[in-house]
């Protein structure tokens, strides 16, 4: 009688039941919410638990206290929107089109085909930064407030009124510039600097905006961790924070731009206070992300799941991991791409045009070759090959690119590299020295940025750019 009873009641509950499991998104577990946190231009040393004790990053630090820090994970290109697109689409710059700032991607699936084909929304809040919108076809894009910080409170009713699984990007502003002038750094110590040669640098005035930007997306980071405990979703889901690159090597294939910081929480799951030493890129977060949701990896796709290593093992997920850099549609642009490539200890580089070869990159066209040699001018002293024992020098100080004892394993990564580039359909396998046609830093204007001779003002014409996809 007491069983039929409780089976009664259970059947009259069940529906109660199942509108809370539907608001706090928990009715099928083996789709966990996955929520992504990606600050702007943040140094991969700037982090208290990294090192720096001049900032404060107390709630990135409790991600590192309870989840698994990677060492060594990168960006393939440092500098905004091409590091977005690869962590949206799986595919490195040259594959999907945005390998330089503000180009749109090409016509490729990207992480909204194939999460909402296993059943998930996805949710972009804050800085987009990335195009065209008819292949980012968000389920919903909260665009960040004219006060530079994420909407928050659309983010807090989305969840509290979402009915399925869902992956939410916190795009932050920060601490991307503008810095603001008046702030609580600027009678701080701001002398903190591991990639530096010497202790005599020249501190920028704008470091301490710089500082008071990383305190304001700590402060911001710190309510969204509260408001996801709020509604029960943070210790749910999969959390991860990362930084698109690096702000000192920002533009360049440096350590400095490349390394980005990055840390998974996910109790129950990741062990706490864990660390990965292996190379892992941001097109791997994507298959790694699919994953864990329960979908399969697409074979077309540059990124390599690295879920063995979040379940705890030091699994080796790549060989190799390559830097792009072009220099164009950017302020103060210029013709000057560089490329690299590194295993575990060492790296090489290539700078394409550099002065020692670019007598070589002449065309036909003078208009052209005019701004192929004021862009080697503006790099005088950035040789066309360097190469680093990464181990001892690992802000690369020491280029032994002409050190005969490293000729075999230089000679190795050489040939890495321009397999890559191969695979890729990287332009400069093809093209000797090609202009990339600007979207919104035309080289041959001058502007609040750019700043070209008067004799070459307006001296290009559609003909002279390299035909992309846009």
């Amino acid at each position: 009688m007491n069983f039929l009873f409780n089976y009664i009641l259970l059947f009259i509950a069940l529906p109660f039941f199942s509108l809370f499991g539907q608001q706090k998104n928990f009715q099928e577990p083996h789709k966990p919410n996955i929520i992504i946190y990606l600050s702007d231009d943040q140094n991969a040393w700037d982090f208290r638990t990294f090192g720096n004790p001049q900032v404060d990053t107390s709630h990135v630090d409790r991600l590192i206290r309870e989840g698994m820090t990677f060492s060594n994970a990168y960006t393939a290109q440092a500098i905004c929107a091409p590091s977005r697109s690869q962590l949206f689409t799986g595919l490195f710059p040259m594959r999907n089109g945005c390998m330089a700032n503000h180009l749109p991607v090409k016509n490729v699936p990207d992480i909204n085909d194939y999460f909402n084909a296993i059943g998930y929304e996805v949710i972009l809040a804050g800085k987009g930064h990335i195009k065209p919108s008819s292949v980012f076809n968000w389920t919903h894009f909260y665009h960040t407030a004219k006060n530079r910080l994420l909407p928050i409170d659309k983010v807090r009713k989305y969840i509290q009124n979402s009915s399925k699984p869902f992956c939410i990007i916190f795009a932050s502003d920060l601490p991307h510039g503008p810095y603001p002038k008046q702030n609580d750094y600027i009678d701080k110590p701001l002398d903190y600097d591991p990639s530096a040669q010497n202790s005599n640098q020249k501190i920028a005035r704008s470091k301490s905006g710089y500082y008071q930007n990383i305190a304001d997306d700590n402060a911001q980071l710190g309510k969204v961790l509260s408001m996801l405990s709020e509604l029960s979703v943070l210790d749910n889901s999969l959390f991860m924070y990362l930084s698109d690159h690096g702000l000192k090597g920002k533009w360049s294939v440096r350590e400095t731009g490349l390394k980005v910081p990055m840390v998974l929480r996910w109790p129950n799951r990741i062990k706490p206070k864990t660390q990965s030493n292996q190379l892992v890129t941001i097109v791997d977060i994507l298959p790694t992300l699919l994953q864990i949701a329960g979908g399969s990896v697409p074979s077309n796709i540059d990124g390599v799941s690295f879920l063995p290593i979040l379940a705890g093992q030091e699994n080796k997920i790549r060989d190799y991991v390559y830097g792009i850099a072009t220099r164009q549609n950017i302020q103060s642009c210029y013709v000057f791409p560089s490329r690299s490539v590194r295993n575990q200890r060492y790296k090489y580089v290539r700078n394409f045009n550099s002065l020692e070869v670019v007598e070589q990159n002449m065309t036909s066209n003078q208009a052209v070759n005019a701004y192929i040699k004021r862009g080697a001018q503006a790099f005088p002293n950035v040789p066309f090959e360097e190469f680093y024992d990464l181990e001892k020098d690992p802000f690369e100080h020491q280029n032994l690119a002409n050190n005969e004892a490293y000729t075999d394993i230089k000679k190795q990564l050489e040939n890495q590299l321009v397999q890559w580039m191969t695979q890729q359909n990287d332009f400069l396998i093809d093209n000797k020295m090609p202009l990339i046609k600007p979207t919104l830093h035309p080289i041959d204007r001058i502007s609040k940025w750019n700043k070209p001779p008067k004799a070459l003002v307006g001296t290009l014409s559609e003909e002279d750019y390299l035909s992309l996809h846009y």
